[in-house]
């Protein structure tokens, strides 16, 4: 089991909290003007890098407050956590610091600064054909 810090009530076990998604994803100014892909991709897509990645979590079954957490998606290790609201911490210097604990090189995904932006949305989805569409099915 993994133990999760929570920034209000402290380090409690993993079977507390619910995953929320990633962090610092802006709401668009005005989502009224946003074409159906345009508001598909603020809905459904996000970056999944293998390494630093900034995450909302709530503490459900304790102060029941969400809070973001930098984590490692390769190790499920927990970097840093901190107040919604406060920004992201350096990707980089949290994975420097790791990585001269471990006597490693840093691991940071390319071009990653936990923060998404604009340039960082796919520029159009892959498209679905019949032939992925219940696939899976017998």
């Amino acid at each position: 089991m993994l133990l999760i810090d929570c920034p209000h009530c402290g380090p409690r076990d993993e079977v507390e909290f619910h995953y929320g998604g990633q962090a610092h994803v802006a709401y668009p100014e005005d989502p009224a003007a946003l074409s159906d892909r345009e508001w598909a991709e603020y809905l459904f897509y996000r970056e999944n890098p293998k390494g630093l990645y900034a995450e909302r979590w709530q503490h459900s079954v304790g102060c029941r407050k969400w809070f973001n957490a930098v984590r490692d998606t390769a190790t499920y290790e927990f970097l840093a956590v901190y107040h919604m609201g406060e920004p992201s911490p350096d990707l980089a210097s949290l994975a420097a610091a790791r990585a001269s604990e471990a006597g490693t090189a840093p691991e940071v995904p390319a071009g990653s600064s936990g923060t998404p932006t604009s340039a960082d949305a796919p520029s159009s989805p892959t498209p679905q054909t019949s032939a992925h569409l219940g696939s899976d099915r017998a």
